[in-house]
């Protein structure tokens, strides 16, 4: 069965989670977007399970606070509990009262799966511009 449009609402409102729990440093909520099993691959090293999700988001709110990541030009398919998605990524530093900085550009490539009911990252991959 295709993704419903309620389907595509909740992974946007994952991806919206993903982002705001990483720029916030909300280490627990951030990994709880991923399956239990899941990974995340970002320059080149890959974080697998919910201990090195959240080592990783640890170790990343620590060097980037005041991060924002922003997304666009998403892009889902899928049917029944397994879906892909696609989109863009800024990456800005902010802070200090000083204008936002661009730090980079990239795309997501992701695999979803629903669990229990709800979406979640299987894999999600950075690939830099």
């Amino acid at each position: 069965m295709p993704l419903t449009l309620a389907d595509r609402l909740d992974i946007q409102e994952l991806l919206a989670r993903y982002n705001h729990a990483i720029d916030s440093g909300d280490i627990t909520t951030w990994a709880a977007c991923f399956t239990a099993d899941g990974a995340f691959t970002s320059g080149g090293r890959t974080s697998t399970g919910t201990k090195e999700l959240e080592e990783f988001a640890a170790n990343f709110h620590s060097r980037m606070p005041g991060s924002r990541h922003w997304n666009n030009n998403i892009v889902i398919e899928g049917e029944g509990d397994s879906a892909t998605m696609r989109c863009y990524l800024q990456l800005l530093k902010t802070g200090n009262g000083e204008p936002a900085t661009l730090v980079t550009t990239a795309r997501y490539e992701d695999t979803l799966r629903r669990v229990d009911g709800a979406w979640r990252f299987a894999s999600r991959t950075v690939v830099r511009d």
